[in-house]
């Protein structure tokens, strides 16, 4: 009965432990702070544990002669979901100034939309795409935090780029590449890790959500988010159609704003003193988004399955190589 629901529900292997821990998060904060292994397991403290062991098992099912194929595919994604990020914020920051429009500063845009939910995705890819969709995560995992976003404000002149951010989530991929390449049994071993894993997944994320933070955000925060889904998404649609000739659903799949970009503004905060009275707006507004996104990123690309197709949804007639 259970499962039957998930399944229901677009990527609602992940969606649904996220909201479910994200309303306890908010209204019982305290109820699975006992400590021990219920906190480890069913709070954010667990969460960099899991991500990172389902790292492992996504890079034991990248082979080296598909390696092409996922750094063509998901690198497209991650550079063009980057470049729509760096050139609103930072244009809206040369043309308003560091407080921005509406509201918005260049430092919540780059936040918000240069990052993405890369879980969110892996659910998505695992429900409507191909193996190379799913092995795609692990560069996309690249943009699930602050690298891009010090990166974007960095070549701005803001800040300094964090190079061990990104060794930090390459590390656990390329050992899972290296025993699953070495031995194809592994390879099967670990891979049922990658869809097992996304529940709990969903678990931690959603436990460092507030919901109340989608009414703190305000109008701004829902404009960020609607920003996020629809202008970032579109483009990234749009490049994944024209350069990687696809449908255009793992565009829309990787539309939205991670759970992790909320502590990102606190980060350009302590690199930048100046922008400290901005951090906590900021924040907010990011908070907003990436609850926004989490809603409307599934919905979406369910839509787009149906009018345009996928591996594992395809129109009568339609074919995936």
């Amino acid at each position: 009965m259970i499962i039957n629901f998930l399944k229901k529900v677009p990527a609602g292997m992940m969606i649904v432990p996220m909201f479910i821990s994200a309303i306890i998060n908010t209204f019982f904060p305290e109820i699975l702070q006992i400590g021990s292994f219920t906190t480890a397991v069913f709070t954010s403290q667990g969460m960099a544990a899991i991500l990172g062991v389902q790292l492992i098992c996504m890079g034991a099912q990248l082979r080296v002669d598909e390696l092409f194929k996922v750094l063509k595919r998901g690198g497209v994604l991650l550079l063009s979901k980057f470049f729509i990020g760096a050139i609103l914020g930072i244009g809206v920051g040369y043309i308003f100034g560091p407080l921005g429009i509406f509201g918005l500063s260049s430092m919540a845009i780059i936040c918000a939309v240069t990052n993405s939910n890369g879980s969110m995705y892996l659910a998505l890819m695992t429900e409507y795409g191909d193996e190379v969709d799913q092995t795609s995560m692990s560069l996309l995992a690249i943009n699930d935090g602050p690298f891009f976003t010090l990166l974007a404000l960095g070549l701005s002149g803001l800040a300094n780029i964090p190079i061990m951010a990104l060794v930090a989530v390459i590390v656990p991929i390329l050992f899972g590449m290296l025993i699953g390449n070495i031995d194809k049994k592994m390879q099967e071993f670990l891979e049922p890790g990658v869809g097992l894993l996304l529940p709990f997944v969903g678990i931690t994320l959603g436990a460092g959500m507030n919901i109340k933070n989608i009414l703190g955000g305000g109008a701004s925060g829902l404009i960020l988010g609607l920003v996020t889904v629809f202008i970032g998404g579109a483009f990234i649609v749009l490049c994944d159609r024209k350069i990687n000739k696809r449908p255009g659903y793992a565009g829309w799949a990787v539309a939205s704003t991670a759970g992790n970009a909320i502590a990102v503004p606190a980060m350009v905060g302590a690199a930048d003193p100046t922008l400290m009275p901005i951090v906590e707006v900021a924040t907010t507004q990011v908070a907003a988004s990436a609850v926004l996104s989490a809603i409307l990123v599934p919905i979406l690309t369910a839509w787009w399955v149906k009018k345009h197709g996928a591996p594992k949804a395809p129109l009568e007639g339609q074919s995936f190589k």
